[in-house]
């Protein structure tokens, strides 16, 4: 038998493996792929942060709105006597400033409650005519500034929540000075943040709410689409998560819901302009169909837009107002007599 010569092979020619920090150059088709999934993720991470400050811009803006100074009063305006007055909201968290119109001895008031972007003078409105007529019915005149509107100190919009609270302190500003029959006056926010007001308190009579606008997330996003598409699932997520950034208050603490459901009891009457643009009519519809008090009315004006039907009624707007005033005396009168029955 013949023996066999095993020839040994070369070690350099084993397949060793690599080294700590030892690298090897990717194939193109790696290299290709890694550089697309980085500028991918380039993009979406840019596509955020700029839907992110998008969308910060937009609260910002809304929790803080320009808002002129006061240009005039109600003796310069419309020789309406006026005292200046201080007085807290009903948390005793903010000094609230405004105007006392007196009339006589009457104890019946009206509180304005301003719209948003506005002080209590909302001249679109307008709202020294608004004084000037209720002045001239016998009832004394609250006008205020809330605290978005509020030049001594401005304080962040929050759709209400901390307003309701505002408008509370005036209510009962207005009852320490002898009225014993209040009717709250809203316009747009001012509006919406009444009705806030009156799922807190029994001080109310009546109400006037004019163009009502509650800014919970669906009409947030109602105006937004105006000027932008977006998702709406997106824009809410994003609006609910930045609002309390900005404004200390949640979207979710806006009692919409209760607010545009609950039937308040005594004479309401809701004006609503068709041509509205931005405020829904659901808001204003829901609101009149909760009313159970029979003296209720919803006034529907064909092709009037947001806040100005006074400027563009105004025959039928005093008579209509003026009426109701009337008809909720009246009912105040009557509940008052059978309290005493």
């Amino acid at each position: 038998m013949s023996a066999t010569t095993l020839t040994p092979y070369p070690l350099d020619a084993l397949p060793l493996p690599a080294l700590s920090g030892e690298t090897y150059p990717l194939a193109p088709a790696k290299r290709r792929s890694r550089w697309i999934f980085t500028v991918l993720i380039s993009v979406v991470c840019s596509v955020f942060f700029l839907l992110f400050a998008f969308y910060a811009v937009v609260v910002w803006v809304l929790t803080h709105p320009q808002v002129a100074r006061l240009a005039s009063d109600p003796m310069t305006a419309r020789n309406l006597p006026y005292d200046d007055v201080t007085f807290a909201s009903a948390d005793g968290l903010v000094q609230v400033h405004g105007w006392w119109i007196p009339a006589g001895s009457s104890d019946r008031t009206v509180v304005l409650s301003h719209g948003y972007g506005a002080n209590r003078e909302e001249s679109w409105v307008p709202m020294y005519d608004i004084a000037s007529l209720l002045h001239g019915l016998q009832y004394n005149v609250l006008m205020f500034d809330y605290g978005y509107a509020d030049s001594s100190g401005r304080l962040p919009a929050t759709g209400g929540v901390t307003e309701s609270e505002q408008l509370l302190g005036a209510l009962r500003f207005a009852r320490a000075q002898g009225s014993r029959e209040l009717v709250v006056w809203g316009f747009s926010m001012g509006a919406g943040t009444a009705l806030q007001t009156a799922l807190k308190t029994d001080l109310i009579d009546g109400m006037i709410l004019d163009s009502t606008f509650i800014p919970d997330a669906d009409s947030i996003y109602y105006n937004l689409k105006r000027y932008v598409s977006l998702p709406k699932s997106l824009s809410i997520e994003l609006l609910s998560r930045l609002v309390p950034m900005f404004a200390g208050t949640r979207l979710e603490d806006i009692p919409s819901s209760e607010a545009m459901s609950t039937s308040f009891g005594y004479p309401v009457l809701v004006i609503y302009g068709t041509a509205d643009d931005k405020s829904p009519a659901s808001i204003s519809e829901s609101v009149a169909a909760a009313q159970t008090n029979p003296l209720s009315q919803l006034w529907t004006v064909p092709g009037a837009i947001h806040e100005m039907i006074f400027r563009t009624h105004p025959e039928e707007y005093v008579r209509r107002t003026s009426e109701f005033l009337q008809t909720i005396h009246e009912n105040a009168l009557a509940l008052k007599q059978a309290q005493i029955a």
